[in-house]
């Protein structure tokens, strides 16, 4: 619980976590389980990593968007602790992650920030753990 009594939230099992550990590919997954926002991330990490700039941002959105839609599902409203510990989150947590990194390149500085102070606020653990 954060210090506001915000209880924190954690999201339900997402079935493309194992699929995606099974070795499936992230194109694949996400056409399959379009709702996961892992699966959007790790596309959004991939296109990152390639210098597909616009792609990575593309996909971080999504990721992003499915995992505040996942969220609010289970009882998020808007503030409150999302952990990193716990697995199911990280999807989310990695999108934004990615989201911000590719806000920052695009030149999207606000949005780059944003993105960075909701991730801290969600768990310092997930910021930390990914270098933002």
């Amino acid at each position: 619980m954060d210090l506001l009594g915000t209880p924190p939230t954690h999201l339900p099992d997402d079935p493309a976590a194992s699929v995606l550990a099974a070795g499936s590919s992230a194109s694949e997954v996400a056409a399959a389980h379009p709702a996961s926002p892992l699966a959007w991330a790790v596309l959004a990490e991939q296109a990152l990593a390639e210098g597909r700039t616009v792609d990575g941002f593309a996909y971080a959105r999504t990721g992003y968007h499915r995992g505040l839609d996942a969220l609010r599902r289970a009882g998020w409203r808007g503030q409150g602790p999302i952990p990193w510990s716990h697995e199911p989150n990280r999807g989310f947590l990695r999108s934004l992650a990615a989201l911000a990194t590719a806000s920052e390149r695009i030149g999207e500085g606000d949005e780059a920030t944003r993105c960075r102070t909701f991730l801290r606020d969600a768990s310092r653990e997930a910021a930390d753990a990914l270098g933002l």
